[in-house]
């Protein structure tokens, strides 16, 4: 009986943002990436088309991250995927906001965003259990069209902190305790139900 075959999860956090959104809950909001993310993004770029022979890129159509695939675009011959499932959180009442605001005008510290969004303490914000549905919904697809290769998932650090919970089977408050940087990369292996994260966090632009 043959094994079943591994998928390959890159994912890719876009590169840092513009200035006027560091250390503000940008969520929906269609921003661009810095000069400094444009060379994040060049690293990323090159290091992931060197280590990898990468089979699809599925990614978020926000500018954020269209913007760091530009130089990945350029190496590879590749059309990437927008799947809208894989949109940054709707952060609700905190969109916009400051972290020092948040503390300011509803108690709370931003560095808990991810236990409030599970509880529903995040006014207006989109439910967690929504959230977990469309990216366990994106990954399915994934799983669906390209079993067996390796897929660049191009995305946001919310986002993939969902996709982690959703394949290691863990509620959404835990990812608190995994960082996920500017232009990095965290690499999952997929096989039939087992699951193995071989690199977490990993910025070319820094670590090399």
């Amino acid at each position: 009986m043959s094994s079943s075959p591994t998928t390959r999860l890159l994912f890719l956090r876009h590169a840092e943002v513009e200035e006027a959104y560091h250390r503000v809950f940008g969520g929906r909001i269609d921003m661009a990436i810095s000069a400094l993310g444009r060379n994040q993004a060049a690293a990323l770029a090159e290091y992931v088309s060197r280590k990898f022979s990468i089979d699809a890129i599925y990614a978020s159509p926000m500018k954020r991250v269209q913007m760091t695939l530009e130089p990945l675009r350029a190496r590879l011959p590749l059309a990437p995927v927008l799947v809208d499932d894989l949109r940054e959180v709707d952060f609700g009442a905190w969109t916009g906001l400051r972290w020092d605001q948040i503390s300011e005008r509803f108690g709370v510290t931003a560095y808990d965003w991810l236990d409030s969004l599970e509880r529903g303490a995040m006014p207006d914000a989109e439910p967690e259990e929504i959230f977990r549905r469309r990216v366990d919904r994106a990954l399915k697809r994934i799983f669906e069209e390209q079993s067996g290769r390796t897929i660049a998932v191009a995305c946001h650090g919310g986002v993939i902190r969902m996709a982690l919970a959703v394949l290691l089977e863990l509620p959404l408050h835990k990812m608190t305790h995994l960082e996920i940087d500017y232009a990095s990369l965290t690499w999952v292996d997929c096989t039939g139900r087992k699951r193995e994260m071989q690199l977490q966090n990993f910025t070319p632009w820094r670590d090399l």
